[in-house]
C-alpha cells in the first residue's frame, strides 16, 4: 500500500505520528509525509517533530498564511502535482484545517480514495470555518474514521453510507498515552517555578475570542481575577500574540498571570497533566483533559466533542467572561469530580485504522 499522509498545522502532527509509527512497524506500507506549511513556525515545528519522533516531511509545500480561499487554493495547486506524480493508493487527512479540505478535494477530483481521521465531528455552527472543512471532507472521503458513536449519527444524517464509516477511537489519545511517560521527564514546571495542581493553564486562539480587542480584554480581566485561587499560565498562540501586541493600552504579564511563549508537545503535556484546571477554546485539549482527568472549562458556545462533557471533565461555559469565571470558580471550589474515559480511547486507534486500510489494499 502506498499512502500519502498530510499535515498542515501543529495539531495535525499528534494525529499523524501514531500512523507513521504503526505503518513503519508493519513494514508493508510505503508512506509519503506531506507538510503543506499552512501554519509554520520553524522553531515550533522543529520542536514538535522532535518531540513526536516524526521523520522530516518528504515534501514541504510552504503555502503559508492567507485568506481561507487563497490558502486552500494554494494547497490544492501544489498538492495536485504531488498526487499526480506519486499516484498513491490512499490519501490520509486528519482534523479540520484548510489543508484537510484542500487535499481531500484533490483526492476526490483525481479519483484517489481519501481517508479522514476524526470524521463526523460537528459543532453545528457554520460560522466556524472548521465546520465547513469537516463536512465537505467527510462527504468526499471513502474512509470516515470516527472517534465516538455520535460521529456516526452525524455522518449518516448527512448521507454517508455505513460502509464508509469505521469507529476506531481517538488518534490524539494514541499520542498522549505513548508520550505520557516521556513527558514526565520534562523540566518545564521547575523551569517556570510551578507546583503540582497549583496553577491554571490557559490556551486561546479562536477568532471569536481573540480577534476583538475589547472582548479579549474582558476575557483577560476575568482570567486575571482567578489568580486569587491559583497563578495563571498562558502559553500564547501566535494568532493571539498578534492581537495582544496590537492592543492599546497593552496587555501586561505579571507574576500571577504569566504570558509565555508557546511550548513543545512534551512540555505542554506535562503542564496539562499537572494543572489544577485548563481553560481553553481548543478541540483537542478538551479530549486530552478528558483522558487525564483534569477539569476543563471550554470558552466556546458549542463543541464538536460533546462526549468530553458527557464523560464529566469538560464544562462548556460559553464566551461570556462572567460565565467563564463562574464555571471556573465552581470547579476550583469543589475540585475535580468523577470522570470516565470514552470507549476505544485506549492508544490503539492507529492499529485499527491500519487494519482497515490493509484489508482494503493488501
Amino acid at each position: 500500500m502506498k499512502a500519502v499522509l498530510v499535515v498542515g498545522a501543529r495539531p495535525n502532527f499528534m494525529k499523524v505520528a501514531p500512523l507513521v509509527r504503526e505503518f513503519a512497524k508493519r513494514g508493508n506500507v510505503e508512506t509519503l509525509l506531506v507538510h503543506t506549511g499552512q501554519h509554520y513556525d520553524q522553531n515550533m515545528s522543529k520542536v514538535f517533530f522532535e518531540d513526536l519522533e516524526l521523520p522530516e516531511p518528504d515534501i514541504y509545500l510552504g503555502v503559508g498564511s492567507g485568506s481561507h480561499a487563497e490558502q486552500t487554493a494554494k494547497v490544492m495547486v501544489a498538492f495536485e502535482i504531488i498526487v499526480e506524480d506519486q499516484r498513491p493508493d490512499v490519501i490520509i487527512v486528519v482534523g479540520d484545517v484548510n489543508s484537510t479540505l484542500a487535499c481531500s478535494l484533490v483526492g476526490a477530483k483525481l479519483r484517489i480514495p481519501v481517508a479522514h481521521v476524526e470524521a463526523g465531528l460537528r459543532s453545528f455552527d457554520l460560522d466556524m470555518p472548521e465546520e465547513i472543512n469537516r463536512m465537505v471532507t467527510d462527504i468526499l472521503s471513502s474512509f470516515c474514521f470516527t472517534t465516538s458513536p455520535e460521529a456516526e449519527v452525524n455522518l449518516r444524517r448527512e448521507g454517508v453510507g455505513g460502509d464508509r464509516i469505521f469507529y476506531v477511537g481517538n488518534i490524539m489519545i494514541d499520542s498522549l498515552l505513548h508520550y505520557l511517560e516521556k513527558a514526565g521527564g520534562s523540566t518545564i514546571l521547575a523551569d517556570l517555578g510551578l507546583a503540582e495542581r497549583d496553577y491554571i493553564l490557559v490556551t486561546l486562539h479562536r477568532p471569536s475570542n481573540v480577534d476583538d480587542p475589547e472582548d479579549l480584554r474582558s476575557l483577560f480581566e476575568t482570567l486575571g481575577s482567578l489568580t486569587e485561587y491559583h497563578p495563571v499560565i498562558f502559553p500564547v498562540h501566535p494568532r493571539t500574540r498578534k492581537m495582544i501586541d496590537s492592543a492599546s493600552p497593552p496587555f501586561k504579564s505579571s507574576a500571577a498571570f504569566r504570558m509565555i511563549e508557546p511550548v513543545g508537545y512534551l512540555d505542554f503535556l506535562r503542564m496539562m497533566k499537572s494543572a489544577s484546571m485548563v481553560i481553553t477554546d481548543s478541540g483537542g485539549i478538551q479530549e486530552e483533559t478528558t483522558v487525564l482527568g483534569v477539569p476543563c472549562v471550554t470558552v466556546r458556545e458549542n463543541t464538536e466533542r460533546p462526549i468530553t462533557i458527557e464523560m464529566g471533565t469538560n464544562v462548556l461555559a460559553g464566551t461570556d467572561p462572567l460565565k467563564v469565571r463562574d464555571a471556573a470558580v465552581r470547579i476550583l471550589k469543589k475540585g475535580p469530580g468523577a470522570h470516565r474515559i470514552p470507549p476505544l480511547w485506549d492508544g490503539r486507534t492507529a492499529q485499527r485504522i491500519a487494519d482497515v486500510l490493509e484489508k482494503k489494499f493488501s
